[in-house]
């Protein structure tokens, strides 16, 4: 594909924020359809797509720009509108699904967006976003967290968010909350203490307004937070590295799925990520000697859920990385 027409697929993308919207708007038995789709259906095409070949940077950058906007403003939008519809039609049962759409929504299109967003110019409009994106979410320490934390000691085990090989997602999850703001405040504790404030705020407000607006609020942004440390949890699971050891593309597992990368704003190409954080999306490359996912991120979600069969799969991922890299060389 010529490198000028390489984001036109990353228009499949914008299908989740796009999709959770006209669900909520239809109502009823529609507010179910996004959660098969994102749960089941992107799974299955993940398979149908299979890999791309390697990936050389993009040229055209404008239009990659209006898509990961477009992503991050529908977040609010999204949001917001959940919260109307209960206002005016309370906590109804099948309210419930569209609450947990709009989670998936959050965190499949939201967070990602604020990842990319989140390394941009300091107060510029996209990092505004990004932190918009962020109290959505209820984590607006991501970024602190993330730029000064996690882009300094990724893979190595003082780092929160990376896990070692034969550690379960679930046991992940709890250690990670709490170290990571406690990364974030010892980084930046002005920041994270603006941030916890505005929270708060937020959470007030909400509840002013209703219980059931404050527990689908609260609801949606758990699904989020989900979303994302399992995207922690596997990017850099079972790759270790010492504290006087330089971080290589060896540290970060690649995926070339295309369905993932197209979907997720090339967030597969982690690796290439960390060698330059400042490196747009749209910018990213993929790294023949990185390590390489068995399957793309929305397959790598459900087994992760399972830890016997995740430990069995990437112990055999870390084993076979380790034989090519010993072939290599």
């Amino acid at each position: 594909m010529d490198k000028a027409l390489r984001w036109p697929p990353h228009l499949l993308g914008l299908i989740t924020p796009i999709f959770t919207f006209v669900s909520l708007y239809l109502g009823g038995w529609w507010m179910i359809s996004p959660i098969v789709l994102f749960l089941v259906i992107y799974p299955l095409l993940d398979f149908v797509f299979g890999k791309s070949p390697p990936v050389e940077p993009a040229v055209e950058g404008f239009p990659f720009e209006l898509i990961i906007h477009f992503h991050g403003l529908m977040v609010p939008i999204n949001i917001a509108y959940l919260l109307y519809l209960i206002t005016t039609n309370s906590l109804s049962g099948m309210m419930l699904f569209g609450i947990i759409t709009v989670g998936l929504s959050t965190g499949a299109s939201g967070i990602v967006t604020a990842h990319e967003l989140g390394h941009r110019r300091p107060k510029s409009f996209s990092w505004w976003l990004a932190r918009l994106d962020l109290l959505s979410a209820l984590y607006l320490h991501y970024t602190v967290e993330h730029n000064f934390t996690h882009h300094k000691h990724w893979a190595r085990e003082c780092d929160p968010t990376s896990s070692k090989l034969g550690r379960g997602f679930y046991i992940h999850f709890l250690q990670t909350l709490p170290r990571q703001i406690k990364g974030a405040y010892s980084a930046r504790p002005r920041d994270v203490k603006i941030g916890f404030a505005l929270e708060i705020l937020l959470l007030a407000g909400l509840a002013m307004i209703s219980k059931y607006v404050l527990a689908a609020f609260l609801l949606q942004a758990f699904i989020a937070i989900i979303l994302l440390e399992f995207t922690n949890y596997m990017q850099h699971h079972g790759l270790t590295r010492s504290m006087d050891e330089r971080g290589t593309s060896q540290h970060a597992w690649e995926s070339r799925h295309r369905w993932s990368r197209w979907t997720l704003l090339e967030l597969p190409l982690h690796p290439a990520h960390h060698l330059k954080a400042s490196t747009q999306y749209d910018k990213l490359t993929t790294i023949d000697d990185a390590p390489q996912l068995k399957y793309g991120y929305y397959v790598m979600f459900w087994i992760s859920l399972i830890p016997p069969l995740w430990h069995r799969v990437m112990a055999n991922e870390i084993k076979r990385n380790e034989k090519s890299q010993h072939s290599d060389n």
